[in-house]
């Protein structure tokens, strides 16, 4: 519908319908919506935006949210009801610890309050520590909220559900419908129905297809699936989804430390998890800090990103100590310079590729330590192969250019760059597929192997080389 400013917004304000798209598009149409509805929060018309709003269901809310710039989102934040605000629920975590950031401790209580106490305990964590004392007493679940905030961070029992459903074995179909049906209100989405002994450890558990498709006198006990996987509650969140991916599991319940059931981890914390994990793994690729942020201040983006461009420096350094090692060489032949930035970004890049699939693996536990033997075998093949092909191409172009640019001997001049870069190809990607192995068996990060340290450490090298094979063959 048009709508009618009242707080001098912008001219021919076009109506505000928000068009169904695929989710994560962005329609030529909505884009009009999404410009408009920033224009209007530019000029302060409240009274025009909102009465729109409140027309739309809440999944355009959001998707609203999501493209608008960031200053203009936290602005639509606050003009929110307690009830429009409860969208943000919907938001991605990130996302949402951005908008709370300014909100007051009431505006805090209503939103946090439409959350699920794993992901209310969640967004609790990101505020200061005297504003969450203030606002957990105030939340209508702070006791469950209160527990679960308790757990290790980025555990299995810090992003559970307590919301869960348990039946006794000699239950039967109908019993447990009932129960369902008595208490639907409170249960939020069901994925199976679990079936626990007097101490509430599992015995099984019964997918709904179970229970629609058997009589209601059937005992549950008699249906039940044994082969009931579980995870305790300190197991780290990166286990807990490859454990989901490893097992296909939609739902990974948990239990404590003497096999009782306590929570379990819904399909949509499951995909959170497996997001959060990758951003953090390419933040520490790019040499980010792990918690960096598009909103932070200036001081905090310097003190997180200046110590890796320091060690990058320090690596260009050491890179240039080495040509500056080779100047009588280059002196005697000046085109050697030609092909520095040719073998570093070769090396660079064939070390980035092996040390990535290699992380990537270790993320997913297709690969481990015990791999390591064929794994460098089959990479080292592959390497020889890549660096075969491409030093060709560069031996044809140094034939090719010796016909119009002066070249002395050439012919041993592209045999020497051609040897060169499959040496340094090879050399480079054993790095980058051995060294987050052996971090990952160190207990440390192998995200961290890659970027900076793999980048740098192989353009020394690929110098190194380089003018070695220069000097023995060239020169």
């Amino acid at each position: 519908m048009p709508l009618t400013p009242t707080t001098a917004p912008p001219a021919q304000t076009p109506p505000l319908v928000w068009t169904r798209s695929h989710r994560g598009e962005l329609s030529a149409a909505n884009r009009v919506v999404v410009d408009a509805a920033a224009q209007l929060i530019k000029a302060g018309a409240r009274t025009t935006l909102m009465p729109a709003l409140q027309a739309w269901p809440p999944t355009h809310v959001v998707e609203l949210f999501v493209h608008l710039p960031l200053k203009r989102a936290r602005v639509l934040f606050r003009w929110l009801d307690p009830e429009q605000a409860r969208v943000i629920a919907e938001l991605d975590d990130t996302f949402r610890d951005v908008l709370l950031a300014d909100a007051t401790v009431e505006r805090l209580v209503h939103v946090i309050d439409a959350l699920e106490p794993e992901e209310a305990a969640a967004a609790l964590a990101q505020l200061p520590k005297a504003l969450r004392k203030r606002v957990l007493p105030l939340l209508q679940g702070h006791t469950t909220i209160s527990e679960l905030a308790s757990f290790e961070a980025e555990s299995a029992a810090s992003i559970m559900s307590p919301k869960f459903v348990v039946v006794p074995p000699d239950w039967t179909v109908g019993q447990t419908i009932e129960e369902i049906r008595a208490h639907a209100h409170t249960i939020g989405r069901l994925y199976a129905v679990y079936v626990v002994d007097a101490e509430r450890r599992p015995l099984g558990y019964l997918r709904l297809r179970d229970l629609l498709l058997q009589p209601d006198t059937e005992r549950v006990g008699d249906l039940m699936h044994t082969d009931f996987i579980a995870v305790g509650p300190d197991t780290d969140q990166e286990e807990v989804a490859r454990i989901a991916e490893r097992y296909e599991l939609s739902v990974v319940p948990v239990v404590d430390r003497v096999g009782r059931l306590i929570g379990r981890i819904t399909p949509q914390r499951l995909e959170q998890v497996i997001r959060d994990e990758a951003a953090e793994d390419m933040k520490r690729m790019s040499g980010l800090p792990r918690d960096a942020r598009p909103d932070e201040s200036i001081g905090r983006i310097v003190r997180g990103r200046v110590p890796w461009l320091l060690l990058g420096l320090a690596g260009a350094t050491l890179s240039a100590a080495v040509v500056g090692a080779f100047e009588d060489q280059l002196a005697r032949a000046a085109i050697l310079a030609t092909f520095i930035p040719i073998v570093m970004s070769s090396a660079g890049n064939a070390g980035i590729q092996a040390s990535t699939v290699a992380v990537q693996g270790l993320s997913t536990g297709t690969v481990t330590f015990d791999d390591l033997g064929w794994r460098l075998g089959k990479e080292l093949l592959a390497a020889l192969a890549n660096g075969a092909i491409a030093a060709g191409v560069l031996m044809a172009l140094v034939l090719f250019m010796a016909q119009w640019v002066a070249i002395d001997n050439p012919v041993r001049l592209a045999l020497t760059a051609g040897l060169a870069l499959t040496t340094v190809i090879t050399l480079a990607v054993a790095v980058g597929a051995t060294i987050p192995l052996v971090l990952d068996r160190l207990g440390i990060d192998p995200a961290m192997a890659t970027g900076v340290f793999i980048t740098t450490g192989n353009d020394i090298m690929a110098v190194a080389v380089f003018f070695l094979m220069v000097s023995l063959i060239y020169l």
